[in-house]
C-alpha cells in the first residue's frame, strides 16, 4: 500500500469516526433497495453517505442445522478455517497463508470476518468507501469467499486447540447445563446438536471442502450492503464479491429441515455437579422469527424477564426472596422455533424454591398477561431505545441482513415503532398462550450435590 493510500485511509477513518458520533435513529427512514442478480443472488442495499464506510454481509443457509449429526461442529470449524488462507487464484494470483491475509487486510484498513450460527454462515466486510480501497477490499474478500485453501496442517493444530477448549468447557456447570437443555428441548432436531470431542474427531478438511461446494453457491446468497455506494456501484461490487464461487448450474434445492417438535410432557434433568452455584434453565421450543406474534412476544418478554430489574422474574425471585443475583427470560427465534428460556444461578440449597417461584411467575404471566402499567413501561423502554439499534453503520447492516435473511418487509424498520406501539395487553396474553405451555416445559438443574457424589457425574 502506498503512503498516499495510507494517508487517505487514515483521513477517511477519522472522518468516519467523527460522523459516527453524531448519527441518530434517522436511519430508519432510509429506503432498502432490493433486486436479484443474474446468478440468483439477492441484494439488499441501503445507500447512505453519512459515513465514508461500506459494510457488507453475505449470508448462506449453511449454519449448524446443516451439519451431519456425526460431524456436529462442521459449520463453525469450516467458517474458522476460511480465514486461514486462500489458494492460488483463477487469475494467477499467488496463494496467501493466514499471516499474508492478515497483512493484506491491515494494508487496506479493512476487516473481514466469517462466522457460523445455527441457521447461517455469514461473511462480513467493512471497508472505507474510497474507490482505491473499496475495490481492492472487495477483490480480496472475493478470493477469501471463493478460494479458501483449508490447509490440512493448520487444521490439525486448530483441531487440537478446539479439543482442548471443549475439555475445559466441560469442566464448567454452565456448559453441562446448556448442553442438557438444548438436547432435552430439541431432541434429535439439528438445533440441539453441539460439537463434542467425538464429532470434532470426525471433521477433516475434505468434509469442509465438500460442504463448501454444496452450500456456498451464488443462487443461495443474500447480500446486504450499507454505505456510500450507488445501486450501480453496489451491483458491480456484488458481482465481484461472488465471482469466484461456483456458477448457477451448481444450484440445487437444499433438503427441507423438519420443524422443531413441540413438547408433549414436562421433562426434568437434575445433574449432580460440584459447584458453588446451581445453574438452572427452564424452557421449551419457542417460535420462528417470521411468526406474526413476534412484536407481542418481544414486548411481553420485556415484562416477564427481559427488562432486567423492572421485570417480574427479577422482582419475585431476586428482590422479594433473594434467591438469585440475576434472572432472565428470552426467546431465540430463528428459521425454526428457537428456544424460550428462563435462566439463573442460585445457591444449591435454594434451587428448588427458585425453580418453584419462577414457574409460578411464568404461569401467572401466561394466564393473565401484563398490566396496563407494565405494558406502558415496556413500550416506553423498548420503543424509546429503538434509535440506538440504528445509530451506526454496523448496527444498520445487522438490521438489513436480518430483514434479508428472514424475508421481512422492506419497510420493516419504518413500520417497527408503529407496530410495536399497536400491541395491546390482550395481544400479549394471547400470543404467550399460543406459544408457551408452562405445564410442559423442560427444567435443567446442574449442581447442588456433595463433591464426592458429583465428581463421578462430571464429564471426563
Amino acid at each position: 500500500m502506498t503512503k498516499t493510500l495510507k494517508k487517505t485511509a487514515c483521513a477517511l477513518l477519522f472522518a468516519g469516526v467523527a460522523a459516527l458520533t453524531g448519527m441518530t435513529g434517522a436511519h430508519a427512514a432510509l429506503p432498502i433497495q432490493h433486486w436479484t442478480l443474474a446468478n440468483g443472488a439477492k441484494i439488499y442495499l441501503v445507500s447512505t453517505n453519512a459515513l465514508p464506510i461500506v459494510d457488507m454481509q453475505l449470508d448462506f443457509d449453511a449454519g449448524s442445522r446443516r451439519d451431519p449429526a456425526p460431524q456436529a461442529g462442521l459449520a463453525s470449524t469450516t467458517a474458522a478455517m476460511v480465514e486461514k488462507g486462500v489458494r492460488a487464484g483463477k487469475g494467477g494470483e499467488p496463494a496467501l497463508d493466514q499471516n499474508a491475509l492478515g497483512e493484506a487486510w491491515a494494508d487496506l484498513g479493512a476487516s473481514f470476518d466469517v462466522s457460523a450460527g445455527t441457521d447461517r454462515t455469514s461473511y462480513s466486510l467493512r471497508t472505507l468507501s474510497d474507490p482505491a480501497l473499496l475495490n481492492k477490499a472487495v477483490a480480496l474478500a472475493s478470493r477469501e469467499i471463493g478460494e479458501p485453501a483449508f490447509p490440512d496442517d493448520v487444521w490439525q493444530r486448530e483441531r487440537e486447540r478446539i479439543n482442548a477448549a471443549i475439555k475445559e468447557a466441560n469442566t464448567k456447570p454452565a456448559t453441562v447445563a446448556g448442553r442438557a437443555f438444548a438436547q432435552t428441548v430439541y431432541g434429535t432436531h439439528p438445533y440441539g446438536q453441539e460439537v463434542t470431542e467425538e464429532t470434532l474427531a470426525r471433521i477433516d478438511t475434505a468434509a469442509m471442502r465438500q460442504r463448501y461446494e454444496q452450500l456456498m453457491v451464488p443462487c443461495r446468497a443474500k447480500l446486504s450492503i450499507v454505505g456510500a455506494v450507488t445501486r450501480a456501484e453496489a451491483e458491480t461490487l456484488a458481482n465481484t464479491l461472488l465471482s469466484r464461487l461456483p456458477g448457477p448450474e451448481a444450484c440445487t434445492p437444499l433438503p427441507a429441515i423438519a420443524p422443531v417438535a413441540a413438547l408433549t410432557a414436562p421433562k426434568e434433568e437434575r445433574i449432580p455437579f460440584d459447584s458453588a452455584q446451581a445453574h438452572v434453565f427452564i424452557g421449551q421450543p419457542g417460535y420462528p422469527r417470521k411468526d406474526p406474534d413476534h412484536f407481542a412476544l418481544t414486548l411481553g418478554n420485556y415484562v416477564l424477564g427481559g427488562g432486567g430489574f423492572v421485570s417480574r422474574l427479577t422482582d419475585q425471585v431476586r428482590e422479594k426472596r433473594g434467591l438469585t443475583y440475576s434472572i432472565y427470560s428470552g426467546f431465540a427465534p430463528g428459521l425454526e422455533a428457537g428456544a424460550f428460556r428462563i435462566g439463573f444461578q442460585t445457591r444449591p440449597d435454594q434451587a428448588e424454591e427458585a425453580v418453584k417461584v419462577s414457574r409460578e411467575v411464568l404461569a401467572k404471566f401466561v394466564a393473565e398477561g401484563p398490566t396496563a402499567t407494565e405494558l406502558k413501561a415496556a413500550k416506553d423502554n423498548v420503543i424509546g431505545g429503538f434509535p440506538l439499534l440504528l445509530d451506526s453503520n454496523r448496527k444498520l447492516i445487522g438490521n438489513v441482513a436480518n430483514i434479508a435473511w428472514h424475508d421481512l418487509p422492506l419497510d420493516y424498520l419504518d413500520t417497527w415503532t408503529a407496530r410495536m406501539n399497536a400491541v395491546t395487553a390482550a395481544d400479549i396474553k394471547a400470543a404467550f398462550q399460543r406459544k408457551l405451555q408452562p405445564e410442559r416445559m423442560v427444567t435443567v438443574v446442574v449442581g447442588g450435590k456433595p463433591a464426592q457424589a458429583s465428581a463421578k457425574a462430571q464429564p471426563q
